[in-house]
């Protein structure tokens, strides 16, 4: 499964970053980066083209930015001039370094019995009271498309695995469409909680 999907983006970087750099994710940015203070720690985890990244540091934030694709890392890391980690998300090892954590469309290329665990990895990479951001396709199936492995989660799903173990609170979970012109009609369910 994650060799399928990072053998993808490793393959194809340049060409899924030419297609998402530009995509607006402004509402998205702004409900996750009000609950921030200014200069907050972010980790931008599975920062594919680095637009995300290069936003919140021109927003004076202290990014670290990680994908599991090397190849997608060196795209990143020469639009944002970043240093761009490649850390697979079961290979964190981050400890109560982050005030936030953006987690844009990558924690959808996780098995929906393996994420409980990369939760913890990212609840253990949270300061007290962080802030974390997912957004996933919306649906109720795993499967193999175009090349990766996604699960896909209606909104009751998202809420309770995100919920489920004791390790968050909600803020809000909220549906958006795609931002994307050619995908307007398929949503997104947005999901942002807080470390208890």
């Amino acid at each position: 499964m994650y060799d399928e999907t990072i053998n993808y983006y490793n393959n194809n970087a340049k060409e899924f970053a030419d297609r998402t750099v530009n995509t607006d994710m402004g509402i998205c940015q702004g409900r996750f980066t009000a609950l921030l203070d200014k200069g907050a720690c972010i980790l931008d985890a599975g920062c594919g083209s680095g637009r995300d990244s290069k936003f919140f540091a021109s927003q004076g934030f202290n990014v670290t930015a990680i994908d599991g694709s090397s190849e997608m890392c060196l795209v990143a890391s020469g639009y944002t001039g970043l240093k761009v980690e490649c850390i697979r998300f079961d290979e964190m090892e981050f400890n109560n370094r982050f005030d936030g954590i953006w987690a844009c469309a990558s924690l959808l290329h996780i098995g929906k019995n393996e994420l409980p665990d990369i939760l913890c990895r990212f609840n253990k990479a949270l300061k007290p009271g962080g802030i974390m951001y997912a957004s996933f396709k919306y649906g109720n199936k795993e499967e193999h498309r175009l090349g990766r492995f996604f699960s896909d989660y209606n909104m009751d799903e998202v809420k309770k695995i995100f919920l489920g173990g004791g390790l968050f609170e909600l803020e809000e979970c909220f549906e958006t469409e795609d931002f994307r012109p050619e995908y307007k009609e398929k949503p997104w369910v947005n999901i942002i909680v807080r470390k208890k």
